[in-house]
């Protein structure tokens, strides 16, 4: 019963859960049904909104764009209004010059250039070409602004040097003493060895040179921008005609013409920089002389200007040249070519003053004597050659470049190169003239000059001392006969050149012998000549050249001759000998003489005539010389043995002949020792006035 009750229970409360969630559900779905209802109303009214708002909304978006509009044009009128504040504070800053403050000028320059561009660019805008206009009339100002400011830079900072200054740059072996000539430009050059010996080619080319400062570097900075804004502004002709222009007497010989370029350049003549490089060279002691000039100089003056020429081509190139191409370089960095041809166009003057004094002298009448000075010549030239005029060949080879082997780059240095290339051929083609000339001469000398006492001629002397000076010269020679080369090494050139010369001389040397009457002076004069080019030769760096075959052979010659001498010279006298085998048929004397059957008349005679031509040969021969001292005593001994020792036989064997006689010392004069006192007086070139010792 009572499971029935809680059955019964359980079926009750569910019957009532069911009702009430029927009676839920159909609320839900009345307030569901309210709210689909409210919703669609709301529906309908967004959308009369939404209706009601489009024109709104258009006009808002209207607003919107044109505040973004405003906002937009606000900020290019900024923009152009800032362009105009700048091209204000530019044009102020043009107008005010660029002396004071020149990097501020430069600035406006550039800001002056950004506003033409930006305009350009826009010419939409009202007044766009006037602005431009007024820009670019105010550039052309600003830009000859520039113009006088780089003339005045440059005029103010464009000084000549003194001597003195580039002496300072010079290697210290190079630099003249203050009390020599040199020091004020007038070195003297008195003989070629001496000149040459000064600074051999090789210390020369190895020696460092410091090139001066032609400008202060602080002003170089300042006229490269000066420079790159007239290049920008395509005023380069004009920078290179105020950097270059050449208004001298050097490029200018008629005033009107000078007057003309001044007025048309508007330029001061001490303000370009050639006039400065000429200036100084004038200073120190450049000359501008013509063939004409230097045909009528003294050879004296001559020599020493060429001396001071070639001093002075090492200065001009090594200091003056390599400064003026380190200021170039710097004015025109990133401009090469105008760097080169502004390089070109100031030194064309300088480099033509100096060329055409070598070139004069190249070209000028030939003599033996300027060939040392040629070949003197010839030398700078080719260590200015290897180390300058042939950059571009160095270049091409991969050869390290050094400062100096830059300076005269560029096809706009072309002409200046070839120049200094022709007168370097020149100056050998006329050495190696000379050269020819030379030897003809010494061969077809016609000196009358005698040379009574048979020594060493004043033709062999110079001859001989001409070849001496040649060995100081070997590297150069070789050089020279390497610039007509035919096949020939250059030893052996030297070697050849150098014997046809001896050849030469030796050929004078007999002709001039031929002018004794006496055949003993002939031989002696050819032994003293022949022995003087042995012994110079064995003295100096010729023997290895011409080899100990050619000393031998000349060795011999002397001998030979010395051998002539005393065979022509005592044949008399020795023929004393002789008179033991000549018979006679006189008697005996009866005062004691000997039974050999020759007359005592006979051996008195002989002496007498002894007496006379020793005393003939005492008197002329110790007028004659033999200069040097080992072959004079070696002549002497040599005749001292086959004299003395004939005499003494004689005297020994027919003396007594005489002795026992009348008056035997009118016979009998000297003895053996007396004629071995005299003849230590023969060849010492005494005159007839000279006392006896």
């Amino acid at each position: 019963m009572v499971v029935m009750g809680i059955t019964g229970m359980e079926s009750l409360s569910l019957s009532e859960k069911a009702a009430k969630m029927r009676e839920s559900l159909q609320k839900s779905q009345t307030i569901t049904d309210n709210v689909v209802t409210i919703l669609g109303s709301f529906d309908h009214r967004l959308s009369a909104l939404e209706t009601a708002m489009r024109p709104t909304q258009i006009r808002t978006h209207a607003i919107r764009k044109a505040h973004e509009n405003i906002d937009k044009t606000l900020k290019a009128a900024e923009v152009i209004l800032a362009q105009f504040d700048l091209s204000r504070q530019a044009e102020s800053k043009i107008l005010r010059g660029p002396h004071e403050d020149l990097e501020s000028y430069l600035e406006a320059i550039d800001q002056l250039r950004s506003n033409i561009s930006y305009f350009s660019s826009n010419k939409g805008f009202k007044n766009s070409e006037g602005v431009i206009n007024n820009a670019n009339t105010l550039l052309v100002k600003a830009i000859s602004k520039l113009e006088d400011e780089f003339k005045q830079l440059l005029a103010s900072y464009s000084k000549p040097l003194e001597p003195d200054r580039l002496f300072e740059c010079l290697p210290n072996s190079m630099r003249p003493s203050s009390g020599s000539p040199g020091h004020n430009g007038d070195s003297s050059h008195k003989s070629p060895s001496n000149h040459h010996s000064e600074q051999p080619n090789g210390d020369a080319e190895t020696a460092v040179f410091t090139p001066p400062t032609l400008i202060p570097p602080r002003i170089l900075p300042l006229l490269h921008d000066l420079a790159q804004q007239m290049v920008q502004a395509g005023h380069q002709q004009q920078l290179q005609r105020i950097y270059s222009v050449q208004l001298t007497p050097w490029s200018c010989n008629n005033k009107e013409a000078l007057l003309v370029e001044l007025k048309e350049s508007s330029v001061v003549i001490r303000d370009t920089r050639s006039t400065v490089l000429e200036e100084s060279l004038r200073k120190l002691g450049v000359e501008k002389l013509s063939k004409d000039d230097v045909q009528k100089m003294q050879w004296e003056v001559l020599e020493a200007k060429i001396g001071n020429w070639i001093h002075f081509m090492r200065i001009a190139v090594k200091l003056l040249f390599a400064g003026e191409r380190k200021v170039c370089d710097q004015i025109f960095e990133s401009f090469d070519c105008l760097s080169d041809q502004c390089f070109a166009e100031v030194t064309a003057s300088s480099v033509t003053v100096l060329l055409s004094f070598g070139d004069a002298i190249a070209k000028s009448k030939r003599s033996p004597e300027k060939l040392f000075v040629l070949l003197d010549m010839y030398e700078i030239m080719r260590e200015l050659h290897s180390e300058v005029w042939n950059m571009i060949e160095k270049s091409a080879a991969g050869v390290i470049q050094t400062q100096i082997e830059s300076v005269f780059k560029g096809k706009a240095c072309t002409e200046i190169r070839e120049s200094a290339l022709g007168l370097t051929k020149r100056l050998a083609q006329t050495a190696q003239e000379t050269f020819g000339d030379f030897e003809e001469a010494v061969e077809k000398d016609a000196t009358k000059t005698a040379v009574l006492d048979g020594t060493v001629h004043p033709l062999t002397s110079y001859v001989i001392n001409y070849v001496k000076f040649l060995f100081d010269y070997q590297s150069t020679l070789k050089q020279l006969f390497q610039e007509f080369e035919n096949g020939t090494e250059s030893d052996s050139q030297l070697a050849s050149v150098t014997m046809r010369i001896m050849q030469a001389l030796q050929t004078n040397l007999d002709g001039k012998s031929k002018q004794y009457k006496d055949p003993a002076l002939t031989h002696l004069f050819l032994m003293n000549n022949i022995h003087y080019m042995v012994r110079s030769v064995r003295r100096s760096e010729a023997k290895d050249l011409l080899g100990d075959d050619w000393v031998q052979i000349h060795r011999r010659i002397v001998q030979q001759h010395a051998n002539q001498y005393k065979r022509t010279a005592w044949a008399k006298c020795l023929s004393v000998q002789g008179l033991t085998s000549s018979g006679g048929g006189g008697s005996v004397a009866t005062d004691g003489g000997n039974s050999s059957g020759v007359s005592r008349a006979l051996i008195k005679d002989r002496f007498k005539v002894f007496n006379i031509q020793f005393e003939e040969l005492h008197q002329k021969q110790s007028q004659w010389t033999v200069p040097d001292t080992e072959l004079r005593e070696s002549l002497r001994l040599a005749v001292a043995e086959v004299l003395l020792p004939a005499y003494r036989s004689f005297v020994k064997r027919f003396g007594p002949l005489v002795e026992n006689g009348k008056n035997p010392q009118k016979y009998i004069r000297y003895s053996a020792e007396d004629l071995e006192r005299m003849l230590g007086e023969f060849f010492e070139g005494k005159t007839l006035n000279e006392p006896k010792r």
